[in-house]
C-alpha cells in the first residue's frame, strides 16, 4: 500500500476562537464512547452481510444461517451483538423467530457507506 503524504502547517499558530468553540459543541467522552462501540459492530464481516440481507426484509434465523452458510449458533452470536446495539429487532412467530433492521436509520447508514466505498 503507498503512503499518502499528510498536509501540515509549516508554523504553529493555534486559532484560539475555532479551537474554543468547536470544545464548547463537542459531545462528551461517554457519548463519543458509545458512537465509537455503535460503529465497531459495523467493523465485523459477518454482522455487515446480516445487516444488507435484512436490507431485503425481515428473515428468519434459519434463513440466515443457509443463506451464509453458518450455523445458527454462529448467527445467533451476530444477532445477539446487533440487538444490543439495537440495530437489529426480532418477532417471534410460534417457534420462529424473524429479524429485520431496528429502524430506517440503519438502512440509511449502510446505503450511505455503500454509495462511499463505490464514488
Amino acid at each position: 500500500m503507498d503512503k499518502i503524504e499528510v498536509e501540515h502547517c509549516d508554523f504553529v499558530h493555534v486559532h484560539e476562537d475555532i479551537v474554543k468553540d468547536v470544545r464548547e459543541h463537542m459531545p462528551d467522552g461517554e457519548q463519543l464512547q458509545a458512537l465509537a462501540d455503535f460503529y465497531k459492530v459495523f467493523g465485523d464481516f459477518t454482522r455487515i452481510r446480516i445487516l444488507c440481507i435484512l436490507l431485503r426484509g425481515e428473515m428468519c434465523v434459519c434463513d440466515l444461517a443457509q443463506t451464509l452458510d453458518m450455523t445458527q449458533s454462529a448467527i445467533s452470536h451476530q444477532l445477539r451483538v446487533l440487538k444490543q446495539m439495537k440495530l437489529v429487532t426480532n418477532r417471534r412467530e410460534g417457534k420462529t423467530v424473524f429479524y429485520s433492521l431496528a429502524d430506517g436509520h440503519i438502512r440509511t447508514i449502510i446505503n450511505q457507506g455503500m454509495e462511499h466505498i463505490q464514488e
